[in-house]
């Protein structure tokens, strides 16, 4: 018997998506063409009313969209936990970062105040370098600000409506 049913050529139900043995289920061919198999008159009629056939709970296709059946995914997969380690950052090196994470709150923050200040003194010093030479750079703004200046026309509404 077992070779009989290897010669048996069996299509698919073009709507239910069930095997369809040979004498049994409806050919249809559309204008365009198109050939679909149906295995009974109620798949015929269903995708003839155009329904989808996800939607349908008898069907194949629904079956498979909502996972049942499927007995063999009984053991859910393990989702793989992310491990946490540390690395260098550029321009830190990892002892770096970690010789200053294992220092004391106080003494961090005594460096933090004393950078501070040191940033403060130098955008002092480059200001005064600024005042200073501001002077001498006043004149020659003076100059280009006597320039008449252009008019320029703002743009006018349209009118008519869109083009």
């Amino acid at each position: 018997m077992a070779a009989t049913s290897a010669l048996m050529k069996l299509d698919l139900c073009g709507f239910s998506g069930y095997k369809i043995y040979p004498g049994k289920g409806k050919r249809y061919a559309r204008v365009d063409g198109k050939v679909f198999n149906f295995l009974n008159q109620k798949s015929e009629h269903s995708f003839l009313m155009r329904r989808n056939p996800r939607k349908i709970c008898w069907t194949v296709l629904y079956r498979r969209k909502h996972k049942k059946g499927v007995s063999e995914e009984v053991a859910k997969k393990r989702t793989r936990r992310t491990q946490k380690f540390q690395r260098a950052i550029q321009g830190a090196t990892l002892e770096s970062i970690m010789a200053k994470r294992n220092q004391k709150p106080e003494v961090r923050k005594a460096q933090r105040e004393q950078l501070i200040r040191q940033a403060k003194e130098k955008n002092k010093v480059n200001a005064q370098k600024k005042a200073a030479t501001k002077p001498a750079a006043a004149s020659g703004v003076s100059k280009k600000s006597q320039k008449a200046q252009k008019i320029v026309k703002g743009a006018t509404p349209r009118v008519g409506g869109k083009r």
